[in-house]
């Protein structure tokens, strides 16, 4: 008996994963490296005892986009209410109802490469032509490029990541800005992924507004510590939520994701001193890899991008192999990190996620004895 064959597009596209090694010192997935706060914890188990298990969960999620909404709107020039918020399962998923919404068949995304790779991966997936403009070779975006091929391309949606990952480099308001107007001239939608953006200097939320094509996407996993929770929402203008409430599932978000949604908006301060203690252990980290064989790039999100200039046997071999057996000696000495080796355009990186301090010391020991 014959098997069902999936469409002739996905046939080369493989999964997204990342690699799961038993380690002492995990920093490898640019998750936070503490728990929520313990209050949290026992006001999100509180909360289940009151939960209506046998009803379907609030469709629209409207209480939580109102807070979402508040906690952004300082950020925001003008208003920001819940009608300016979508919520999802994960940044993801917002990622992909916007190319349910505004991609698909005869149309295109555009993205700015390395980058992440679910923006193609995604748009791939439903269905919609991925056009790649190369960054430079410090992967910074050249501007005239990137304006040249929106104009020549006219892609329906352009993908920004700022903090890009893998690289964390984040883009200027000037940078921004241009690409908007560019897009909007072609009659697009700007999509900046600010997943890291709480630990840059800037955001492109100061630019969203009700008749600006711009959007930008946000999660739960990094900064409020809870990557197991799911999380992710939009801020933009309204016809864009209002469009990408055709496309997502009805009770697509549960009731319990909601609730704890609402519950972490209530740790702010928090949040906001982690993110300090982050972004302090950042610039320690990078001060120590400039002491290293190594080549790295400016980071302004939770993680660092940078290359191993020697072997540490001191042999002949390639950029990939040698960021190969960096990463497996690390593995030995029981820290992982992202193994981007075999990355297009990342010849030989790798990429570490910062941790507590006690790990991004351990780290940068096994690294420096690695190196030596």
């Amino acid at each position: 008996m014959g098997r069902p064959k999936v469409r002739a597009s996905l046939d080369l596209i493989s999964g997204y994963h990342s690699a799961q090694v038993d380690v002492e010192v995990r920093l490898n997935t640019n998750e936070s490296p503490e728990p929520p706060p313990a209050g949290f914890v026992k006001a999100l188990k509180e909360s289940l005892d009151s939960l209506h298990w046998n009803r379907y969960p609030d469709r629209s999620a409207t209480e939580l986009r109102e807070r979402i909404g508040q906690v952004e709107a300082p950020h925001v020039a003008g208003a920001l209410t819940a009608a300016n918020v979508s919520v999802a399962n994960g940044s993801n998923e917002i990622l992909q109802s916007l190319c349910l919404a505004y991609g698909g068949p005869d149309r295109s995304a555009l993205t700015f490469e390395p980058t992440y790779a679910l923006h193609q991966h995604i748009a791939q997936v439903c269905g919609t032509e991925v056009i790649q403009v190369e960054r430079d070779s410090e992967f910074r975006i050249n501007l005239d490029q990137a304006v040249g091929a929106i104009l020549e391309q006219r892609p329906s949606i352009t993908f920004l990541c700022s903090p890009n990952n893998p690289t964390g480099m984040v883009e200027s308001p000037s940078t921004v800005s241009a690409v908007l107007d560019a897009v909007e001239s072609v009659n697009g939608l700007l999509v900046v992924d600010e997943a890291y953006g709480q630990f840059a200097a800037w955001s492109a939320l100061s630019l969203v507004a009700e008749e600006r094509s711009i959007v930008v996407t946000r999660t739960y996993s990094k900064t409020w510590s809870a990557a197991a929770l799911r999380l992710g929402y939009l801020v933009g203008p309204t016809w864009v939520v209002d469009e990408l409430d055709k496309v997502l599932l009805p009770y697509h978000l549960d009731s319990v994701t909601q609730v704890a949604g609402l519950l972490a908006l209530d740790y702010q301060s928090e949040m906001e001193q982690r993110v300090a203690a982050l972004v302090k252990e950042r610039t320690r980290v990078s001060a120590a890899l400039e002491d290293l064989p190594v080549q790295q790039w400016p980071s302004e999100a939770n993680y660092i991008l940078f290359r191993p200039l020697a072997h540490p046997e001191g042999s002949s071999i390639s950029m990939r192999q040698s960021g190969d057996v960096v990463w497996q000696a690390l593995v030995d000495r029981s820290v992982l990190v992202r193994n981007c080796s075999s990355w297009p355009r990342l010849d030989g990186c790798l990429r570490v996620t910062l941790g507590t301090a006690e790990e991004n010391t351990k780290f940068l020991e096994a690294l420096t004895e690695v190196l030596s």
